[in-house]
């Protein structure tokens, strides 16, 4: 019986047929006469056409290879002008905005029980009218774009057109021109003249005791920028400057070794100068000849900004096709509201 089976399974094998071995496909150059293509190759390996398949060159297979893009796009971080933060601002319905201010006060007078009173001064308006302008944006993308990316493209477009309104508002709320934008408190009449006798609307400023320097005791030039302030309005002052100017200012050191400028006591809280609150404008100019740098002053009562209404973003995909616009507007203005407010470090001689 075994014999038998191994007979059958021999004469089973006898009938399959061996393939022919796999060779390489043709190549210039590698086969033998003799056939044994692949052996020739391998042993030679001369004259061998040589291929390349490769994600570094993008025509050698690198469009091939699929590209992975965070979804989260980071941008550059623009100094946002913190003005809007201290300033005061209203909502206003049309460009027509006024404002009336009160200039001197009542007068009044003192008399006995029985004794005649005399007719008092009334007090003098003065009408502030901020300038105006449309901020806008009209950036465009492609329907296909907005199909196809990997991150929602219209929200994107949406932060970056809200972040580059902030930084140019801001820029205008300092030194705008006030036409057709907002005329910053920078921009506004200077002189050196007191509250008492300078005229409204125009900023009083003090000299540092150098050309686009400090002088000799800058502490005591500070000291008279916040003395020069009245009390009323040094409720709520602040110092406004660039980093640069602060770098310098952190410096500063008291006849007894201490220093003027004091860190936050906490995450989020400015630091002080003399004991008001330091926020840092980048739109402010750096320490220059004649250069107004430095600002002290009760913002709030000092600068007025009116806004038509938040921004606003029209998707326009009719106009420019297959193009879709994204038409952003803001109309916004701003000026100096009380002259008195607000005072100035001029870096000037006198």
């Amino acid at each position: 019986m075994i014999e038998t089976k191994a007979d059958a399974l021999e004469a089973s094998f006898e009938g399959v047929t061996m393939a022919v071995p796999v060779t390489r496909p043709v190549l210039s150059g590698a086969r033998e006469p003799s056939g044994a293509a692949f052996e020739g190759f391998l042993r030679s390996g001369a004259s061998v056409e040589m291929k390349s398949f490769s994600g570094a060159s993008s025509d050698s297979g690198g469009y091939a290879i699929p590209k992975e893009i965070d979804a989260a796009i980071d941008a550059t971080l623009k100094a946002v002008s913190p003005i809007r933060a201290i300033a005061n601002v209203v909502k206003v319905g049309s460009a027509g905005y006024r404002k009336l201010v009160t200039t001197g006060g009542t007068p009044s007078g003192w008399a006995s029980e029985t004794g005649s009173r005399a007719e008092t001064g009334t007090p003098d308006f003065v009408e502030i009218t901020p300038p105006m302008g449309d901020l806008y944006a009209n950036p465009s993308a492609s329907q296909a774009m907005l199909d196809d990316a990997l991150f929602d493209v219209e929200d994107w477009l949406a932060s970056e057109i809200a972040r580059e309104f902030a930084a140019a508002e801001g820029s205008a709320f300092v030194s705008g021109t006030g036409t057709n934008q907002p005329k910053g408190f920078l921009a506004a009449p200077t002189g050196t003249a007191g509250d008492a006798t300078r005229s409204f609307g125009t900023l009083q400023y003090l000299a540092s005791g150098a050309a686009g320097d400090f002088g000799a005791k800058p502490d005591e030039r500070l000291i008279d920028l916040v003395q020069s302030l009245r009390s009323p309005y040094r409720q709520g002052a602040v110092f406004v400057m660039n980093s640069a100017t602060a770098a310098r200012i952190r410096k500063f050191k008291t006849a007894d070794g201490a220093f003027l400028w004091q860190p936050g006591l906490a995450a989020g809280q400015p630091a002080t100068l003399l004991g008001y609150p330091v926020i840092e404008a980048e739109d402010m100019p750096d320490i220059a000849a004649n250069s107004l740098s430095v600002a002290f002053g009760n913002f709030k009562a000092g600068y007025l900004i009116a806004e038509r209404q938040e921004t606003q973003i029209l998707r326009d995909p009719y106009s420019n096709k297959p193009f879709v616009n994204f038409y952003a507007t803001k109309r916004i203005g701003g000026c100096v509201s009380n002259s008195e407010a607000i005072k100035l470090l001029k870096f000037a001689a006198s």
